[in-house]
């Protein structure tokens, strides 16, 4: 569903408020979930061998005759092929790009021949963060790292500047959304009662959004001059930002239907007389954990609570996944807790520009072109320190001698 962009509050300063979402901890024992994927990436490396030869075998079922018979698992297979595709391709035109540097630059010192050899290092250069970026694609190697992802934003204590904030952030994600080619999708979307957004859930879908967006998990601090006080004063404001994954049938989630409580009512915003006289929204509750998920983007309150029960899962699965990585991050102190109520990043407007990463320490002067969607370093920051310390996190989880 298209949206058109928003735009941000030309004056920027802070509140201050302290109210943070939470989410209710699980009080009985999770639904069960058994994963049976597979990844071309082995313990944070690129499976060359492995990635070619999956790659043949998705050429031969995208050529069979009944493909097309399930459209759903046609669609997936289509869209595997075209990632490994772009994967392959990507990491056979840096072997390319750095084996013509070196022939230039062997050619280059046999004839000292200082142009060739200055051309060659210059070629060697422009290839360093091309390989760094492939680097850290290539530790996307968790189960649901390739899949697409829900994000939720839900605005904190302190009414319309909190709830401004929510749409800036939603915003800045979208742009990054966009300029990287995925799709996005608006699933729910309650507006402020002046401006902004009270809360709001979007898919994003594309390759390894999941993987990407999944350190952004947590709390962000905005410092700017409200343009909604009359008096130009100072404000901190504070959202809190989720990432779930989408499951796919390779992911089996058991909900059992004695613990949801669903809830109908009507939607919300623009839709003509369908949308306002009938209660098409759905929101679901899953009493055992306290996770609350709402759908209300179809016409149909049949299509709004299977797209909400997908969001269940996808909820309870990212819960299971932090619980399992819990006991390997207290052991590793130097990485950051992702879970709600967590400040991971400020962004300080007035009386200076800075958006700063708590976990990573990595900085922006430029804060505008952050909240326009330029989050590739903060991402590959947290991602590889993320996973930089894999080693002590399997010390850490593996059993005593």
């Amino acid at each position: 569903m298209a949206r058109p962009a928003r735009h941000l509050p030309p004056n920027h300063r802070a509140i201050h408020s302290s109210g943070d979402p939470t989410q209710c901890a699980p009080r009985r024992k999770p639904p069960s979930i058994r994963s049976t994927s597979a990844s071309i990436s082995c313990g944070g490396i690129f499976d060359w061998d492995h990635a070619n030869k999956r790659l043949q075998e998705l050429n031969a079922l995208a050529g069979s005759s009944d493909l097309w018979n399930d459209s759903a698992k046609a669609q997936k297979i289509l869209r595997e092929r075209t990632q490994l595709e772009r994967s392959l391709g990507g990491y056979s035109s840096l072997k390319s790009e750095l084996d013509d540097a070196l022939a230039l630059l062997e050619l280059g010192e046999a004839e000292n021949d200082q142009a060739a050899i200055a051309e060659a290092e210059a070629m060697l250069a422009a290839l360093k963060p091309k390989a760094e970026k492939k680097q850290i694609e290539s530790l996307l190697s968790g189960e649901a790292d390739a899949n697409d992802c829900y994000l939720e934003v839900h605005a904190g204590a302190g009414g319309t500047e909190a709830q401004d904030w929510a749409e800036m952030l939603m915003r800045m994600y979208v742009r990054w959304a966009e300029q990287h080619g995925n799709k996005v999708e608006w699933i729910e979307e309650s507006a402020g009662e002046e401006a902004g957004l009270k809360s709001a859930t979007v898919r994003i879908i594309g390759p390894n959004a999941y993987g990407w967006l999944k350190t952004e998990s947590g709390v962000h601090r905005l410092v700017r001059i409200s343009p909604f006080d009359s008096n130009a004063r100072r404000h901190t404001s504070f959202c809190s930002v989720g990432v779930y994954p989408v499951i796919d049938e390779n992911i089996d989630i058991e909900v059992l239907e004695k613990d949801l409580k669903i809830d109908t009512y009507r939607s919300s915003g623009a839709g003509g007389q369908h949308v306002n006289k009938t209660e098409s929204a759905v929101r679901i509750t899953h009493v055992p954990s306290g996770i609350i998920v709402a759908c209300q983007i179809d016409r149909s309150q049949h299509r709004n609570r299977a797209m909400a029960m997908e969001m269940l899962k996808a909820r309870l699965y990212e819960a299971e996944l932090k619980k399992r990585e819990a006991a390997a991050q207290a052991a590793h102190d130097a990485k950051s807790d992702i879970g709600w109520g967590h400040q991971i990043r400020s962004y300080v407007l007035q009386p200076y520009q800075m958006v700063k990463d708590v976990r990573t320490g990595v900085e922006r002067g430029n804060a505008q072109a952050v909240l326009d969607g330029d989050l590739d370093p903060f991402l590959e920051a947290a991602l590889a320190e993320r996973i930089g310390g894999g080693e002590a996190e399997k010390a850490a989880a593996a059993p005593p001698a």
